[in-house]
């Protein structure tokens, strides 16, 4: 959430000295509104599947989100 705050306020804050050239080139085009940045909140991370043990309701879930199809043996 700290994040998407600091890309929608153009105010130069000192946190934001060491942000690297390339995270300014994304500032740069959210704030061309070429780039819109929105929260996901944890349970709907759809990229939890591949990096963090679920349970069987929320691997379904996502599983289904991404329209992966169960394998029948």
């Amino acid at each position: 959430m700290s994040i998407i705050n600091i890309t929608k306020n153009s105010v130069q804050h000192s946190i934001t000295n060491h942000i690297e050239v390339r995270h300014h080139f994304i500032r740069y085009h959210i704030e061309k509104g070429n780039i819109i940045l929105e929260f996901v909140p944890s349970h709907l991370q759809l990229t939890d599947v591949f990096t963090t043990p679920l349970g069987e309701d929320q691997f379904n879930f996502i599983r289904n989100k991404i329209a992966m199809l169960k394998r029948d043996a």
